[in-house]
């Protein structure tokens, strides 16, 4: 409960950054709506294939294997790309009090071959989970399918981290990996980890956002469609706003979701980092966290 109670709070804190500089939270908007528009255009050429070559053919699987491996890719770099931003944004704001959306950008163009790695590296993984989940049968499909799991959710905690040591300490996939273990090893990240429930808060506020926007618009959507008669233009103009107001709600989590992990990973980082500093200088004393993991942990 209490790790959950610092979730809560220490989105809060997260949120006055970004109302206080509000360049801090436009990556998160850009993502969303750029990965829609990369969803819907990569959607296209699998569905021609599909209609062209068919799904149970060799030709026709292989073909929606890579499209399908291209599209997860460009989505990986799409999310790398704003979350590099964001991470470069908080770190301006914690450092000099002010996030300049000129700089995140160079620091995009200029981390963008080690972006492009860490997406390449996170495909395989996601390939990797969605292999094993197709073969459902025996014990040690069950194994697979596991172990794929149990690899995704390190990978991914493993990626949140690894991208502010791209961004801050412009480091490549390689040596960003190797300081992350070494900082974990050291203890300098576990704390905060098991210390603050931030994945369980915005999981939460999704699930109760999503719960929202489906209520609200299959409300608003059947009762159009009740008013009008079960008319035909009924019909569709109550479908079209029902969605419209579901995906809305589901939009506005998914925001609040990114930025909130991408602002705490990065000021886990951050501690993490000083922290190591302070130890190489000979300083036994803790050193302070950056403002909003300090407000919460105390």
């Amino acid at each position: 409960m209490q790790s959950f109670t610092r979730g809560w709070s220490f989105l809060q804190q997260a949120w006055s950054m970004a109302f206080k500089d509000r360049d801090l939270i436009k990556p998160s908007i850009y993502a969303l709506i750029v990965g829609m528009i990369v969803s819907v255009i990569g959607i296209i050429p699998i569905a021609l294939s599909a209609f062209i070559f068919g799904t149970d053919s060799t030709v026709g699987q292989a073909i929606l294997f890579v499209l399908g491996a291209i599209l997860v890719f460009v989505q990986f770099v799409v999310s790398y790309v704003f979350s590099a931003m964001t991470v470069y944004l908080i770190y301006g704001y914690l450092a000099e009090g002010d996030g300049r959306m000129d700089k995140a950008w160079a620091i995009v163009r200029r981390d963008f071959f080690d972006i492009l790695t860490l997406a390449a590296v996170s495909t395989v993984v996601n390939l990797l989970r969605q292999s094993a989940q197709k073969n459902r049968k025996g014990l040690l499909a069950g194994v697979l399918r596991a172990a794929a799991g149990a690899l995704e959710a390190l990978w991914t905690e493993a990626a949140l981290l690894v991208l502010p040591a791209m961004v801050i300490d412009d480091l490549n996939l390689k040596d960003g990996l190797e300081r992350i273990l070494k900082i974990t090893r050291e203890n300098l990240l576990l704390v905060g980890i098991s210390a603050v429930g931030v994945n369980w808060v915005t999981g939460l506020i999704g699930f109760v956002l999503g719960v929202i926007g489906a209520v609200l618009g299959f409300g608003v959507g059947y009762g159009i469609i009740l008013v009008t008669g079960s008319a035909t233009f009924g019909i569709v103009i109550g479908i079209v706003l029902g969605a419209l107001i579901f995906f809305s709600f589901v939009m506005v989590a998914s925001v609040i979701s990114t930025y909130t992990g991408t602002a705490y990973h990065t000021c886990l980082y951050i501690w993490a980092r000083e922290t190591e500093k302070a130890r190489a200088q000979g300083q036994t004393s803790a050193v302070a966290a950056p403002a909003p993991l300090a407000a919460v942990l105390g």
